[in-house]
């Protein structure tokens, strides 16, 4: 998969809302709780917000409890979630990333519940959704 994605902060300024932008571009996190995707149970695809690239399915979803979309993998084994290691906030993370556009999309963790043992924690800001079936995507 290609890993770069040219578009200007102008550019990514005029396509995302203020929102989606300080999640995907600055590496925000929106409030526990608040996400529009956390109780989310249609069948279907996640995608990035960003660029639309399929990312998760919504049989990879569980509710963890965190307050935040949870997944215990990604589409493709990796080759559309990119891992970075994060040393921000005096803490040692491993941020996920689309690996087409770079949007931050939050941090995965070793405590999944699910035979993975993995837990990607998504923003929903950072996330749009495909129906199965249907070519539309919500943001």
């Amino acid at each position: 998969m290609e890993t770069s994605y040219n578009k200007s902060e102008a550019e990514w300024k005029k396509t995302l809302t203020p929102e989606q932008y300080e999640v995907l571009r600055l590496k925000g996190t929106e409030r526990p709780g608040t996400g529009e995707y956390l109780n989310h149970k249609e069948k279907g695809f996640y995608t990035c917000a960003g660029c639309g690239t399929e990312l998760f399915t919504s049989d990879q979803k569980f509710d963890s409890h965190c307050g935040w979309p949870s997944f215990d993998n990604n589409i493709a084994g990796g080759e559309r979630v990119k891992q970075i290691k994060d040393f921000s906030h005096g803490m040692i993370r491993t941020e996920i990333v689309c690996a087409k556009c770079g949007g931050h999309l939050g941090h995965i963790f070793d405590d999944g519940p699910t035979a993975t043992g993995q837990r990607y924690c998504v923003n929903s800001l950072s996330l749009g959704f495909k129906r199965i079936g249907t070519d539309s995507i919500g943001k």
